[in-house]
């Protein structure tokens, strides 16, 4: 009976995830579908512009039902249990993501996904979960960012490790402007800064060149050797 019933909580446990995705979110293991940017990189090409969203949350007996709010394209995905809102009266609860049209850069972090704008007409009481997609064109988001005005000051929070590739999930009880993105490193005074600061890399690319023109002497001492030189020394 014990077994059956951890059977019936996980079974419960899943669906309750399940419910507060976007459908279709979490399925297959393929390649990413291609990011849609408000300020497109170089290296992405075609781009199509990123899309918004909204949701009607429910309320029954002055409780919110679970439910999810997400974009049509998929990029966001922010998710609600039971009780979450602070209803005051109200029977259903407005949220809307809006991309930002801009892409301001803070200070202190390199943002790699557009800013979002998360907005309901009742505020959280309790923590929601809030995922982001990232694209495979830019680095792994170690953060995701908050902040109540896109000129900042933005907050970093920390996020939990997702098993589906290029998703980053954090908990929050905020609504307002989100983005995934890394602290903003500066290199010490006097640091070469070559190539847009990217110092590794040339330093691991002279360091191999070094050590193939250390070899070409003894290859060609090698290849110089008579074969009677050889002999004698046998």
């Amino acid at each position: 009976m014990r077994r059956g019933a951890l059977l019936a909580a996980a079974a419960v446990v899943y669906l309750a995830a399940a419910w507060m995705v976007a459908p279709g979110f979490y399925d297959g293991i393929g390649p990413p579908q291609p990011y849609n940017w408000t300020c497109p990189p170089p290296q992405a090409g075609s781009n199509l512009k990123p899309t918004p969203g909204h949701a009607d949350v429910k309320v029954v007996g002055g409780v919110n039902e679970a439910a999810s709010a997400y974009t049509n394209d998929g990029q966001v995905v922010m998710g609600f249990l039971p009780g979450a809102f602070n209803v005051d009266g109200k029977t259903v609860i407005s949220v809307d993501i809006a991309p930002l049209p801009a892409c301001p850069q803070p200070a202190g972090a390199q943002f790699v996904t557009n800013i979002y704008q998360i907005t309901a007409n009742a505020p959280l009481v309790k923590d929601s979960n809030l995922v982001l997609v990232y694209s495979n064109l830019e680095a792994n988001p170690s953060a995701i960012y908050f902040a109540t005005d896109p000129a900042g000051p933005w907050k970093s929070l920390p996020i939990s490790q997702q098993a589906r590739p290029y998703t980053v999930e954090t908990q929050t009880r905020s609504f307002g402007y989100y983005a995934a993105g890394n602290p903003k490193t500066t290199p010490p005074p006097g640091a070469p800064r070559v190539g847009g600061g990217q110092t590794l890399p040339i330093i691991v690319a002279a360091i191999i060149v070094l050590v193939v023109l250390a070899g070409v002497p003894l290859a060609v001492l090698r290849r110089r050797r008579s074969p009677t030189d050889v002999d004698d020394e046998s």
